[in-house]
């Protein structure tokens, strides 16, 4: 069950194997049942499609997100501001100033009780950072950036 419009996201996602999209689309269908309100941020770039949820249009406002590698094909479920909130069971990877992140096979291995937690406290200190009320903006899917050349998969 999408909550807001696919067709960006889709044809940003099509270059990607089946197996990775539907695992992408998993995992925001997962975000989006927990924050309706929130809106989602589309990059499509060099290097990544990362889509992200915040409480405004701003990239530092972005409480959680999903990032897909072009070469590695991996799929990241992140915070970006990972640093600043708990992970007693040590799932999270990163040791930078700010993101972190679990990488994702598939949705069964997936370990949404704790993830929600974490989306939760996220949640929470993203709200902290807004500071004029009049930003938060509710429900919308917006590509922030598009990126005309993106990184390719080395052939042997």
């Amino acid at each position: 069950m999408a909550y807001q419009d696919l067709t960006d996201l889709k044809k940003f996602l099509k270059p990607f194997p089946p197996e990775v999209q539907e695992t992408a689309l998993w995992l925001r269908d997962f975000v989006w049942k927990l924050y309706p309100k929130s809106n989602e941020l589309i990059y499509d770039n060099y290097n990544a499609l990362a889509f992200g949820w915040s409480p405004t249009d701003r990239v530092g406002h972005v409480f959680c997100n999903i990032a897909i590698g072009r070469t590695s094909l991996n799929v990241h479920f992140g915070f970006y501001w990972g640093s600043q909130i708990a992970d007693p069971e040590k799932k999270l990877i990163g040791n930078g100033n700010q993101y972190r992140y679990i990488l994702v096979k598939d949705s069964k291995e997936f370990p949404k009780t704790y993830m929600k937690k974490l989306v939760k406290e996220a949640f929470v200190n993203s709200m902290l950072k807004v500071k004029d009320p009049k930003q938060i903006i509710e429900g919308k899917t917006i590509v922030k950036s598009i990126s005309s050349v993106k990184r390719s998969k080395k052939t042997k």
